[in-house]
């Protein structure tokens, strides 16, 4: 008679246990929420690969345009359509810039 409220604990402690796993609630993750680029961001994404693809044809690409151009694509990847716009703005701005100095006369002395 000693023993038996010690074993009845022994007895009790394991499906106390186990009691408490199965009333643990299940956490759901949910998925992970991709972002999107607006259609405006796409458009001025395609048209700033257009305009690098071409500054580097004629040897025109400027550094800082490259640059900004690493950025959008970056902006893009991440989703963050007001960055790639701003840095597509930048890229397509610069590349103008470069085609016109074409135009300028060579300061190379004759």
């Amino acid at each position: 008679m000693k023993f038996r409220p010690f074993s009845l604990a022994i007895v009790s402690l394991p499906a106390l246990f186990s009691a408490g796993c199965n009333s643990a609630p299940s956490q759901q993750t949910a998925a992970p929420v991709t972002p999107t680029l607006s259609a405006k961001a796409k458009a001025a994404l395609a048209e700033a690969d257009a305009a690098v693809k071409n500054a580097k044809a004629n040897y025109t690409l400027w550094v800082p345009a490259d640059t900004a151009y690493k950025k959008a694509q970056e902006a893009a990847k991440a989703g963050d359509s007001a960055a790639v716009l701003k840095e597509t703005m930048i890229v397509m701005e610069l590349n103008k810039l470069a085609a016109a100095q074409t135009n300028y006369p060579s300061t190379e002395t004759k």
